[in-house]
């Protein structure tokens, strides 16, 4: 694989890093590591805005707030 951007890793690495918990034996459902991948996603997009205030940007602010509420979705799932 092409090395990936700094952003594209930490996405990555929240996946695999939820891929396996401290409590489970086995692997997390998809929906957890659905879920990490989204949050980090989110951080990262607003890593972007750090210099600026994220408040100021609607768009962003909205759209950072669905995924968010995306991942805890996941998480609750039973399925």
């Amino acid at each position: 694989m092409t090395d990936l951007s700094p952003a594209a890793q930490a996405v990555k690495d929240a996946a695999w890093g939820s891929f396996w918990s401290d409590e489970a034996m086995a692997p997390n459902d998809a929906e957890i590591i659905a879920a990490a991948a989204l949050r980090a996603a989110a951080d990262q997009i607003e890593d972007l805005y750090c210099d600026g205030d994220v408040e100021d940007s609607p768009g962003v602010v909205f759209a950072l707030r669905q995924l968010m509420l995306i991942a805890a979705e996941l998480e609750g799932s039973d399925d």
